[in-house]
């Protein structure tokens, strides 16, 4: 948080405002206190000229007087100065408004000498002026602290609109898939911000040249393999025709597997280079079973050549909306691994069904599964589990993840009891 620019400018512009709002409350409170005692100041000077000889006694008498709901320390006394109660003064005060201590209490009085010669005092406890003071002091801060607290919860609204733009941007890059190069907008940004956009905009497009190039290298290179092997391939066909001693029919026959994994390395690697570089291709409504049932019987013959027991272990019909080619490479790439995995009289079962609205397609085979901790590993090009004796290229996997980028579909990887892989394709 503290590396945070919102956070800083809102702890900042929030300092700011309580630190100028504690000095305006403060300047505030100090006035109006004192403007509160200089009015009730004012009142005592007004009452002091409302005594006369002919008002000196009734006003004696109320001023003495219980008053319902009022504070005794804010009560007036008014008495003439040679009277000890209540309020013992020295007769030596001179006339006017002032401050004294009188029996340890502070009290704030106007002396006045009536026109027949007797002196009066009115006075009043200052703690009952002070409290009143303060009371309207405090009622004259409260809107500084009522401005403060709402303009830090407007700096910090205001703040959080401001930098949405750029949580969107953060968003957008986060969610995008791995072949989502495509450059960001900058309508939306503030002008501070579009030469950063500007900038990642131009890194993007220079990414997105160096995989064209090594795209367009892996594809070229596959295809210009293809021609030679074929010719060998040829070749070894002639050869295997003619009579051979056993040892050198053996050697041939090695040679003819590996002209064979060659070629269906080069047929991965096309069909990987042509998955990256097809920027989108037409979704149709396909029928899960029908996309099963064409690719069991492309891979039927390897299936018997192992005595492998494989089928479609659902009934229930399930339709997707998914690029055709897309869907079929991604499942027959699934079931081709899950074949060559499974020993001799294994069993591989296709299921698929819907779970929340949501469909899914599930290999499961009898095979020697993957570790818990190859597993995120295996969609990595030409990455292999390490002790496999499976003639394979690393490919698989990888175009099976590539493909599931593209459609927004979630592959995940268990284990099948007792032992086994299973394969569950979220859509």
């Amino acid at each position: 948080m503290t590396r945070s620019l919102q956070f800083r400018l809102s702890a900042w512009l929030s300092m700011l405002i309580v630190a100028f709002a504690t000095i305006g409350g403060a300047i505030a409170f100090k006035v109006a206190f004192h403007e509160a005692n200089e009015l009730q100041d004012g009142q005592l000077l007004q009452i002091s000229a409302l005594v006369t000889p002919a008002t000196l006694d009734v006003m004696k008498r109320e001023a003495l007087a219980n008053v319902a709901g009022a504070d005794h320390e804010s009560r007036l006394v008014i008495q003439t100065i040679d009277e000890p109660k209540p309020l013992a003064v020295p007769a030596a005060l001179p006339d006017g408004l002032q401050s004294a201590i009188v029996g340890g209490v502070s009290w704030r009085l106007v002396v006045k000498t009536l026109p027949h010669g007797a002196r009066v005092v009115i006075g009043q406890q200052t703690v009952g002026r002070d409290e009143i003071a303060r009371n309207s002091a405090l009622a004259t801060v409260m809107p500084f602290a009522a401005l403060a607290i709402v303009l830090i919860a407007a700096l910090h609204l205001i703040l959080r609109h401001m930098f949405r733009p750029l949580a969107a941007i953060s968003v957008d890059l986060d969610t995008r898939p791995e072949h989502d190069l495509s450059p960001l907008s900058s309508a939306t940004l503030p002008s501070e911000i579009v030469p950063f956009v500007v900038a990642i905009n131009r890194l993007l497009a220079r990414v997105e040249t160096s995989f064209a190039l090594q795209r367009r290298f892996v594809a070229d290179a596959a295809h210009e393999l293809r021609s030679p092997l074929t010719a060998l391939s040829l070749q070894v066909e002639r050869l295997n025709e003619c009579e051979l001693s056993d040892g050198a029919r053996e050697r041939l026959g090695a040679v003819r597997r590996g002209l064979a994994r060659s070629r269906s390395l080069l047929t991965q690697l096309l069909t990987l280079a042509r998955l990256q570089n097809r920027a989108s291709a037409e979704i149709s409504n396909l029928r899960v079973q029908e996309v099963f049932r064409n690719i069991l019987e492309d891979l039927m013959p390897l299936a018997e050549a192992k005595a492998i027991d494989i089928g479609v272990s659902s009934v229930q019909d399930v339709y997707v909306d998914a690029p055709q080619a897309d869907l079929t490479i991604m499942i027959k790439n699934l079931v081709d691994n899950a074949i060559r995995y499974t020993p001799q009289g294994g069993r591989v079962d296709l299921s698929t069904g819907t779970t929340a609205g949501k469909p899914w397609i599930r290999i499961e085979d009898t095979g020697p599964g993957i570790a818990p901790e190859e597993r995120s590993r295996v969609f990595d090009p030409f990455y292999r589990v390490l002790g496999s004796e499976v003639d394979g290229s690393g490919l698989g996997l990888s175009i099976v993840g590539t493909i599931a980028q593209r459609i927004g579909a979630h592959v995940t990887l268990g284990s099948a009891a007792p032992r086994g892989l299973v394969v569950l394709v979220t859509l």
